[in-house]
């Protein structure tokens, strides 16, 4: 009697575990509707056939966990996490961004990421104007470097004139202009390293005050020459066409986005005047046209199309927008979801995942 009870209650115990192996195995087994969206270098099409970061990577999943699939294209992203909340696909691939708010959509599950990105911002490539060129010379550290100079010529003239008019009058004249002129002048030529020669120190203290100035001139030409380089350098470096140096400076800016994916969003939060178009060709069309001054988009597909484009007269601006991670989606309760992040993270760690990235980017 007890041995039955046994039995049985080990019976009962089993039927849920067999039902849930065999859910999996038949979720394995069939053949899985892959909803498809995104832009080159993720999902690319040609002649018919997918390829891209995205779709190499789900390729290299669906390999390993031997399962098979048709793929089933989505006019975009949010239309295809759309139909794996309605159960038209069973799951959705492409460059998918991991936000808080689809995070939180019940209908639906992220895998872990596959991809670590940036948002970007594309704008014009063209050189400074001359009067842009000429605006470091012109700045702060170029006038105050010079003003510093002058003063310090002038202490330097007047050290060496009371030193000179008695014994020197002939080289430093004892009229206060004349004689501070020239002391400036001996003073310049020394510090450039020119060293006419037409004028010199004969007394002591004289020749003292010129020895100092010329360990001083040694220092201060060198600190001179490097602050400026650096500061010509900066500012030459930081000169965009656009008026765009920094995040601070997209506010009230007139940028292009793309409907249905984040770039709308961080548009928004940069309070930016964005003007939303179909696709990522469209903003650039509209960028090169003058009408936007830069496209807000993941960085990936802006160095995409920058290598594919290299005549294009556009660059990535220096700073990233904001960092971006890019999952599979799956339906709320997907038994597939442990599996697939199992093989993601397996291809993170061979590598696989990086050789895809840098064979479609480099």
């Amino acid at each position: 009697m007890i041995r039955t009870l046994v039995l049985t209650g080990i019976a009962l115990i089993s039927l849920p575990i067999q039902t849930v192996a065999k859910q999996v195995a038949q979720e394995a087994i069939k053949e899985l509707r892959i909803g498809v969206s995104g832009t080159p270098p993720f999902v690319m099409e040609q002649d018919g056939e997918l390829s891209g970061i995205s779709i190499e990577i789900w390729k290299d999943v669906s390999k390993r966990l031997d399962q098979p699939y048709t793929f089933i294209v989505q006019p975009n992203t949010n239309a295809n996490i759309q139909a794996v909340a309605d159960g038209n696909v069973d799951l959705a691939i492409g460059p998918i961004s991991i936000t808080p708010t689809r995070l939180a959509n019940p209908k639906i599950n992220f895998t872990q990421p596959y991809y670590h990105g940036h948002e970007g911002l594309l704008i014009h490539k063209k050189q400074p104007g001359i009067i842009e060129r000429l605006r470091p010379f012109i700045g702060w550290a170029a006038l105050s470097s010079i003003g510093i100079l002058v003063i310090v010529l002038f202490i330097f003239g007047n050290l060496i004139w009371l030193a000179e008019r008695r014994k020197n009058s002939k080289q430093f004249p004892r009229p206060y202009f004349h004689g501070v002129g020239n002391g400036m002048w001996f003073g310049l030529v020394t510090l450039t390293t020119v060293g006419y020669g037409d004028r010199a120190p004969l007394s002591r203290s004289g020749r003292a005050i010129a020895g100092i100035w010329m360990v001083i001139s040694l220092v201060a030409v060198s600190s001179i020459t490097a602050g400026l380089a650096s500061a010509f350098t900066l500012s030459l470096a930081q000169m965009a066409p656009s008026g765009i140096r920094n995040k601070d400076d997209l506010k009230g800016k007139k940028l292009a986005v793309i409907k249905g994916t984040t770039s709308l969003r961080w548009g928004e939060i940069y309070e930016t005047d964005a003007f939303q178009t179909e696709n990522l060709n469209e903003s650039i069309t509209m960028l090169r046209s003058d009408e936007v001054e830069g496209v807000i988009f993941d960085r990936a597909p802006l160095r995409y199309y920058l290598k594919q484009n290299k005549d294009s007269n556009l660059k990535l601006a220096d700073f990233p927008l904001a960092v971006q991670t890019y999952g599979f989606v799956l339906p709320k309760g997907s038994s597939l979801i442990t599996r697939l992040n199992i093989e993601i993270m397996e291809m993170e760690w061979n590598g696989n995942t990086r050789k895809i990235v840098d064979k479609l980017l480099d």
